[in-house]
């Protein structure tokens, strides 16, 4: 990666350009062609220094419901059950940790009721011992970006 790369990388992060064309717009900030801004976020995704470009939104304040999930899945059938969970539409992150809870996901559900048919049905995933539902009390929202 070099020193264009993490300039493009921020602006990708903090100024992206909501635009038609926005690799033309942040290509005229660093003097560059658009298709090679193309090209080097393409390379970057390629070789996993970007994994998504795309909107976060609030979903409370759009009217969504949200929770954290921890499981206890059997050590043997972890990649199975993240497999399953990972089908679900509105899972957001789906991570394993080393820990008694080495696997939690985050869903976004149109409302509670929907919320509870999902962790029903992932309650009775083979593998899966134990589900605790940790929905926000209260909502810390932290942007992270990275400066380059």
């Amino acid at each position: 990666m070099d020193d264009l790369d993490k300039k493009i990388l921020n602006y990708l992060q903090k100024d992206f350009p909501i635009t038609s064309r926005p690799y033309l717009k942040i290509a005229s900030k660093l003097n560059l062609d658009e298709d090679e801004v193309i090209a080097r976020v393409k390379r970057l995704k390629e070789d996993n220094y970007i994994r998504r470009i795309g909107g976060v939104f609030d979903s409370k304040n759009l009217g969504f419901e949200t929770t954290l999930v921890a499981l206890r899945v059997n050590p043997g059938k972890v990649e199975k059950v993240a497999s399953y969970i990972n089908k679900y539409k509105g899972v957001t992150h789906n991570y394993e940790r080393e820990d008694y809870f080495n696997l939690w996901f985050t869903i976004v559900a149109g409302n509670q009721m929907e919320i509870e048919e999902v962790l029903s049905e992932v309650k009775k995933i083979d593998g899966v011992e134990k589900l605790l539902n940790l929905p926000a009390l209260k909502l810390y929202k932290i942007g992270m970006k990275l400066n380059l």
